[in-house]
């Protein structure tokens, strides 16, 4: 093998490989190599950073250190990486005599299947890779799929307790393997490999990501407030009916949402004028309410569009490499979007903005934005700047690129975009990630709780769910009149507290193309849960102050508001295993009751002297209590001493 240092950097050629080795921030080590013999400048989302970092030569290897990590390549091309002096993470071989150190294989066209594997370590835990209801909170033991479907959103990044992060710089499909044998990263169709390792303890490597790959904006003041929702407001009439009774209840409203088939096609981005006669008179008079307008849109369209001809003409369409370009049926064959080609998001832009900014909408929800394609065939999608299994894992990334781009164009800076799937770097667009369309049951909250922690640790810091689930949930039923209360204190001390879902048990749709759900407002389940459900928002409310407190600071650091327990608390061993509970903000621990009929709950207190606020009691920390959770009632601890106490005193 040959090494060479260049400006501090290690570039080193072998056969069936080249690459190179450099900082790309402080304490942060990029790895590339390519089995074409050239490395190629590709960053896709990553934003790197200018460092002080030292290379060298030493006996039978080459040593690159920037800040407290030390990367070292030895001759048979292994490397091997250090943080503080500890090793972290090494390169294990595939073939007997120390052979094997990555592996590619060409898939022609310039792209490859390529897979980096290292050796495990028995007592790591891994957290990240975006939300999937996998019902782990630790992954270590997990196989991933590299992917974007409904309900999963693929963020590839991992945070180890060994005190690192891991970002595989690649948006192709493929795979990630966190098992007790070996820890693998698999990419079906990659052009070179390409990887960063981060060193430091949760809050340091937070922020260093926040800063490669971008920061979140500050999240209005409006956004922080409730949010109604539900599948789906049929009318003009009906959603300013939802507000004026919230008006009238002095229930504080921040957000109405509009959901999807309120269109007069796929891919026709306005109002159907016989249902929504006056959108932009709608607007006005729910913004003299104190209230914001949400409206959704999905990428689908299809031949009956008056926008088809014109997008297909102008190739501004997701292509095909075989067959149709319908690759989501409902209501019919739907052709998709392509927006990664800036022609299309500027033309997209212009109707949205036209048909809906406008007329006085205030922020776009991005349903279907993985995108939703069936069967979930990424390489058989062409996109402007590559092939499915290559780059389609940036799809949301550029979708929520459409609306910021858009919105800074016409100088409005309150920018919240609600998107269903999410990618490096989508947090500085404003994106509000959910969780997608997931089950109305305890067993979906509990996975939920776990999902948006493991989201929190990928530099996603606006997360939110549904509310009490997408489907399955039946109003009338005790069942769900206990999960969403249950799901609702767990929204309150969420980012964004927003109630949404397709209720059973009612038959509301008319002549309208696509059924609707039964009611989803606070009211609709019964007057004790309503009693219960009103307190809580009133709740949410006076939490606004320190709501909004910690988005800014997330947005200047990169700290989740939502974070596991560990964050806080990385040299206590217990906080590694603790799913069901988090911090929110730096001073409030809240732990969910995720289980039907439990009427107790018990919580792990970190260092520290806690107030339960319940009832004021006080509790010293490195213990486990046991909080006593009637329906009404949740299980919160404040830092003694910490101002936000008031907050629960009324």
């Amino acid at each position: 093998m040959q090494i060479e240092i260049r400006d501090n950097e290690i570039y080193f050629t072998r056969e069936g490989e080249a690459g190179r080795i450099s900082a790309c921030g402080d304490g942060c080590v990029r790895f590339q190599g390519a089995p074409s013999g050239e490395v190629k400048n590709i960053n896709y989302t990553l934003l790197p950073q200018n460092c002080m970092a030292k290379a060298w030569r030493e006996e039978r290897r080459a040593v690159l250190e920037t800040g407290n990590v030390r990367a070292e390549l030895y001759e048979n091309g292994r490397m091997v990486y250090y943080v503080d002096g500890k090793e972290i993470l090494r390169e294990k071989s595939e073939l007997t005599f120390d052979a094997g150190i990555r592996n590619y294989r060409s898939s022609g066209g310039g792209l490859w299947k390529a897979r980096v594997t290292f050796e495990a370590n028995e007592n790591e835990h891994f957290y990240g890779l975006g939300h999937e209801a996998t019902g782990c909170f630790d992954l270590k033991g997990c196989t991933i799929d590299l992917r974007q479907v409904n309900a999963k959103a693929t963020v590839p990044f991992v945070y180890s307790s060994l005190g690192y992060g891991f970002l595989w710089n690649l948006p192709s499909t493929g795979r990630c393997e966190m098992g007790f044998n070996r820890t693998r990263w698999v990419s079906d169709a990659a052009r070179q490999v390409d990887y960063v390792v981060i060193g430091g303890e949760p809050r340091t490597v937070s922020e260093k990501l926040a800063d490669l790959t971008g920061h979140a904006p500050d999240m209005p003041h409006w956004a922080t407030g409730f949010w109604q929702c539900r599948l789906r407001y049929e009318t003009q009439e009906e959603v300013l009916s939802i507000a004026r009774k919230y008006k009238e209840l002095g229930i504080p409203l921040s957000v109405i949402v509009i959901d999807y088939f309120h269109w007069t096609e796929q891919g026709e981005y306005k109002f159907d004028p016989k249902y929504w006669p006056d959108p932009k008179k709608m607007a006005e008079e729910l913004h003299e309410m104190g209230v914001k307008l949400m409206v959704s849109m999905w990428p689908t369209i299809n031949e009956k569009s008056e926008n088809y001809g014109y997008m297909l003409d102008n190739n501004i369409l997701v292509r095909t490499v075989s067959g149709s370009n319908r690759v989501f049926d409902f209501y019919g064959p739907q052709a998709e979007i392509d927006v990664t080609n800036p022609k299309t998001r500027e033309f997209v832009w212009e109707k949205l903005k036209e048909n809906y900014i406008d007329n006085g909408v205030d922020c776009l929800w991005f349903d279907e934005a993985e995108p939703e394609i069936h069967p979930e065939h990424f390489d058989n999608l062409v996109f402007s700047i590559g092939n499915g299994d290559e780059v389609g894992l940036l799809y949301p990334y550029y979708y929520a690129q459409l609306v910021w781009d858009g919105m800074k164009k016409i100088g409005r800076d309150d920018i919240v975009t609600l998107s269903r799937c999410a990618y490096l770097g989508v947090q500085k667009f404003g994106t509000l990630v959910w969780s997608g369309d997931i089950p109305s049951t305890f067993e979906s909250l509990a996975a939920q709780v776990k999902s948006g922690l493991n989201m929190a640790m990928c530099g996603i810091v606006w997360w939110t769910t549904d509310i009490g689930g997408f489907y399955g949930g039946n109003t009338k039923t005790e069942y769900f009149r206990e999960l969403i209360v249950r799901w609702f204190q767990y929204g309150v001390f969420c980012p964004v507290t927003r109630l949404h879902g397709s209720r059973a048990g009612q038959d509301r749709s008319r002549d309208i193309i696509e059924p609707t759900g039964g009611d989803n407002e606070l009211w609709s389940f019964g007057d004790e849960d309503f009693k219960i459900l009103t307190e809580l928002v009133r709740l949410r409310e006076r939490l606004r102050g320190y709501v909004e407190k910690h988005m800014k600071i997330a947005s200047e650091k990169g700290t989740p508001v939502m974070r596991p327990m560990f964050y806080d608390y990385p040299n206590d061993e217990k906080c590694y295993e603790l799913g069901e509970q988090y911090m929110f903000g730096d001073d409030i621990l809240f732990a969910p009751v995720t289980q039907r009929g439990a009427v107790e709950k018990k919580v792990y207190l970190p260092k520290g002297d806690w107030i339960l606020t319940s009832d004021k009691s006080e509790h010293s920390g490195e213990q486990f209590v046991t909080v006593k959770t009637p329906i009404d009632t949740f299980a919160a601890f404040v830092k003694k001493g910490a101002e936000v106490i008031e907050v629960f005193l009324n």
